[in-house]
Parts: C-alpha cells; sequence; structure tokens
C-alpha cells in the first residue's frame, strides 16, 4: 500500500492507496512544531485505529509547503515503514503535465498534483479551484498546458483577519445562509463570507474564460470545497481526494 502525504499550512491529509483505490483518508491539523517522533505517533494512532499494520505500507510520497516539516515528515515515515519517502518538487512532477518550469520556478508541488489528476481523470480544458489556506486556482487550457494560476486568500484566512481586528464580530459556522439577505449579525456574516467566497470564484473563472477565449470543468476541491462549491454557479465538479490523486499518479510514474 501507499501512503499519500500532502502537508499545508493549516492541514495535513493523509491518504493509503490500495494500488488505484483510496482506503483511507484522514485530514489533521497542521502543527509546526512537531517532531518525527510526534508525527510517528500520530501516523501510529490514525493506522491503529483502522487496524492497520506498518508491514502494509510499502511505500510513501509527500508533498509539503511547510519546509520545517519535510524532514522530519521523511524521518517518521523512515522509521515506522523503513521506505525512502519520494518527496515531490514540480520539477519532478512536471512530466505529468506540460509545464514551463522557466515560467513557474515556485511553483509548489501540491499545485502540480492537482492539476496533474485534474487533467488525467477530467480532460483538457480544466481549472481547479483548491480551498485551503489560500485559495488557489490553477488553469489548464485546451492543449493540455499549465498556462498559470490564481493565489487569493483562503476563507479562513479572511474570516480571522476580520474577526481579529472588528471587536463586536464573533465566529460563524461556515454554512449555507439560505438567503442572500441577512437580518442579523451572524446571518449577514454567513451571506458575506459564503455567497461574496462563491462569487468570488464564479467572477475570477469568468475572467478566465474569456481570456482563454473558451469555457473549460472546474474542478473544486480543499477542506472547504463541499462548503463552497455547492454555492457557486462555475464549479461542475468536487473532488476532496484531487491532491492525494495526483500524488499517487506521480508516484506510480517515477517507481517504474
Amino acid at each position: 500500500m501507499l501512503l499519500a502525504i500532502d502537508v499545508g499550512n493549516t492541514q495535513t491529509v493523509l491518504g493509503i492507496y490500495d494500488n488505484d483505490k483510496l482506503v483511507h483518508m484522514w485530514r489533521v491539523a497542521t502543527n509546526v512544531d512537531h517532531t518525527s517522533d510526534e508525527l510517528r505517533i500520530k501516523l501510529h494512532t490514525l493506522m491503529m485505529a483502522e487496524g492497520l499494520e506498518y508491514s502494509h505500507i510499502d511505500g510513501a510520497i509527500l508533498a509539503s509547503v511547510v519546509p520545517a516539516l519535510t524532514h522530519n515528515w521523511e524521518k517518521a515515515c523512515c522509521r515506522s515503514f523503513n521506505v525512502d519517502t519520494l518527496v515531490v518538487s514540480a520539477a519532478s512532477a512536471g512530466h505529468l503535465i506540460n509545464v514551463d518550469m522557466s515560467k513557474f520556478p515556485e511553483l509548489g508541488a501540491d499545485r502540480v498534483a492537482d492539476a496533474a489528476a485534474a487533467k488525467h481523470l477530467y480532460g483538457s480544458p480544466v481549472i481547479v479551484v483548491d480551498f485551503g489556506t489560500a485559495t488557489n486556482i490553477e488553469i489548464i487550457n485546451k492543449e493540455g498546458t499549465f498556462v498559470g494560476g490564481i493565489i487569493a486568500p483562503g476563507v479562513e484566512s479572511s474570516m480571522k483577519s476580520l474577526f481579529s481586528r472588528a471587536a463586536l464580530l464573533r465566529s460563524v459556522e461556515l454554512e449555507d445562509p439560505g438567503t442572500a439577505i441577512g437580518t442579523n449579525t451572524a446571518e449577514c456574516m454567513k451571506v458575506g463570507i459564503m455567497y461574496g467566497e462563491a462569487a468570488r470564484i464564479d467572477g475570477l473563472v469568468d475572467r478566465v474564460f474569456k481570456q482563454l477565449g473558451y469555457e473549460a470543468t472546474v474542478v473544486a476541491t480543499g477542506g472547504l470545497a463541499h462548503r463552497i462549491a455547492p454555492l457557486s454557479y462555475s464549479i461542475t465538479e468536487i473532488n476532496l481526494e484531487l491532491t492525494l490523486q495526483g500524488l499517487r499518479m506521480i508516484y506510480n510514474e517515477l517507481s517504474r
């Protein structure tokens, strides 16, 4: 089995694949201070809860946007499973999708994984909207080439900024308010946050369509995809395991 790990700034997503089938997936908080020993404990806890043995894992792949944790995850996997973890870079993953790395030297491995998986699963053209700490949008044109993207503040990041600067506002649940006109403070905030994010995505996607000269399949992924995507007019697909699927594809390709 393959362990795929996507380390984000806010959350870390782990998935175990049996060939091409995702059999377990976990989403846990990212803690930049965790040592390799603490990460081993986390792995042990998650796997034991599902009745999995360390011997079941014969490969591991890691995409990390948190440099302080990259080596710790490598070490944790090595000591737990006695495997060398494949650490993905945009350059090493770029062979699965047409991307000019000279134009995008800072492109994250997670973004390439999203783009590669989306192209493989949904064809071209395709746009990926990844709702994370930042909202990332990746654009693949009809020729199957990664042509660029958009990075915007994420929903939760924007919320935290608002609450830290507005003393009378309190946190609200991220859920569909069911109305475009709020009648109390909490409802007004839900409208602004939820419908505002959906409208922002729709507006950005519309601009991308106009610049490309044609429309594309729009796929949502990330921790808040299941909450925001249903409120959007432009998002046509939801795939919460898209990044992990991309990592699995990269591992299979590089392990041949």
